[in-house]
């Protein structure tokens, strides 16, 4: 079977081909253009699958809330505008003429870590992406939760904060207001008044200033993790995301969680994610092959 995958993000739409082994080949990237809109950003999915022969399954992976079983986009932010009700499986099949599965982004990520990374095995996990926000997928009894309107998991948006910082959903308070790696970064602007992104403010770890706003920023990340853990109870928690390849963060998210948590729930382990920038693009192949 010759599975072509995209994963479609903010910023570039990554794509390869995936065998019937889930090996990926041949990937690529180009720029989204996000702002040529959602019905333009099909239209290069498709332009870019038309330039393969003999395929048989196509997946997709995007951003954005979506009706998987149906393929189309509930709902997207402004960062890729006109999204929200676009019909892309409908689109990509009538295209391309084979089957399309199309699924959520962190979704996509969290399949792609329970069938070939860190959640393997795993019958109850929980998958959170820390970057500009935070994503979040659920994994109970071996299968994805999706909930009414295929939109469940939306961790960025769970209160941790009542009455506290505005967030780009519109409400106040957000975990990822607080958590996210974007919020790593304003924080340390405030306190410093420099630009550094997650990168460059690990590099200066030893600075005692910098490494307050990162213990500060980690100690958010377990108030969020604290209450997933006591409504969820799962076994594990993968964290993505590149700032999580710091091995100090999730070290001490452990050690942290597990000093907050009753005894009963210390079972839950943070782990980073191992399939990394695979994740999603082999989480759409997975999909695709049950088409």
């Amino acid at each position: 079977m010759k599975i072509l995958v995209f994963d479609i993000g903010g910023t570039e739409i990554k794509y390869a081909l995936c065998d019937e082994n889930f090996n990926l080949t041949d990937k690529k990237s180009v720029p989204t253009n996000a702002y040529e809109g959602g019905k333009r950003l099909i239209e290069r999915v498709v332009e870019i699958a038309g330039t393969y022969s003999g395929i048989d399954r196509i997946g997709i992976s995007t951003a954005g809330q979506v009706d998987s079983e149906k393929g189309m986009i509930v709902f997207a932010t402004d960062s890729i505008p006109g999204y929200t009700g676009v019909q892309i499986k409908q689109i990509v099949e009538a295209e391309i003429g084979v089957p399309c599965a199309v699924e959520n982004d962190v979704n996509s990520a969290a399949l792609g870590e329970a069938y070939f990374g860190a959640a393997k095995g795993e019958d109850n996990f929980l998958c959170l992406t820390y970057g500009t926000g935070i994503g979040g997928a659920i994994f109970l009894e071996g299968k994805l939760f999706k909930g009414n309107g295929c939109s469940a998991g939306e961790f960025g948006h769970f209160v941790t904060h009542a009455g506290g910082k505005s967030c780009t959903c519109g409400g106040c308070g957000c975990y990822e207001a607080y958590a996210s790696s974007g919020a790593l970064v304003r924080a340390v602007k405030a306190k410093t008044g420099r630009d550094l992104n997650g990168r460059e403010i690990f590099a200066e770890f030893d600075n005692p200033e910098i490494r307050t706003v990162i213990d500060e920023w980690i100690d958010e990340i377990v108030v969020g993790l604290k209450g997933l853990v006591y409504i969820f109870n799962p076994s594990l928690i993968v964290a993505g995301g590149g700032i999580m390849n710091e091995k100090y963060i999730t070290d001490e998210i452990n050690v942290r969680l597990a000093a907050e948590l009753m005894p009963s729930f210390r079972c839950a382990k943070v782990v980073k994610a191992q399939a990394g920038n695979d994740a999603n693009l082999l989480g759409a192949a997975y999909l695709a092959a049950k088409q």
